[in-house]
């Protein structure tokens, strides 16, 4: 029970840190924009990475220093161009007026939803940092068994917390009523975009 609650902790310390990912499904939440769709993607993608790292099969992959330096810049232009995306969106104060059309007539694909997930999701090199290099480190010193708690703890966070992240904010939805709360999130959403694009930028010229 010890071993399956520090996986509880680890990952939950991880997770809940505002991100790209945390922003993403909370916007998404807010418009009832498919989703449950936007969710399993985010808990199966934890599934797999998450996985990888506890059984030691992501060290393959994360000391491959090009592969890391690739990640990086993709995932630095991904997040460049998806901040300035939602700082047009705070500009243009759109936003109410999306979530009023996705009421009456629901056109956005769940497909779309889904691969914008994976998207958000993939190309963030922090992503495999914490499920390879701080997780799979930490379940590197446990036995078999134990790691196998520690990824039921990790993998209980992360269901736990992005069906409250996305079905909790619908609790929100009539403070977002008002357009300015709106420009308000997309502004918070861009600034935290661009900040982790900054990083991965800086991150990938230093491995280079």
């Amino acid at each position: 029970m010890e071993t399956f609650i520090h996986g509880f902790l680890v990952c939950g310390g991880l997770i809940i840190a505002i991100g790209a990912q945390n922003a993403f499904v909370l916007k998404q939440g807010l418009l009832k924009n498919h989703i449950l769709a936007v969710i399993l993607t985010c808990f199966i993608c934890d599934i797999v990475l998450i996985s990888l790292g506890v059984l030691g099969l992501g060290s393959l992959i994360s000391e491959s220093r090009e592969a890391t330096v690739a990640l990086g810049i993709v995932g630095a232009l991904f997040l460049t161009v998806y901040g300035a995306r939602a700082f047009r969106s705070a500009y243009l104060g759109n936003s109410s007026l999306e979530i009023q059309s996705q009421r009456q007539d629901n056109t956005s694909s769940a497909w779309k939803a889904v691969l914008a997930t994976l998207a958000i999701t993939l190309l963030n090199p922090h992503v495999y940092l914490d499920c390879f290099a701080i997780i799979g480190g930490i379940a590197g010193t446990l036995t078999p068994d134990q790691k196998i708690l520690f990824l039921c703890g990790a993998l209980c966070t992360s269901f736990l917390w992005f069906f409250s992240l996305g079905y909790g904010a619908r609790l929100l939805i009539p403070l977002f009523k008002r357009p300015i709360t709106w420009r308000i999130l997309d502004f918070v959403i861009g600034s935290v975009m661009w900040l982790i694009a900054f990083g991965l930028a800086k991150y990938a010229y230093q491995l280079a």
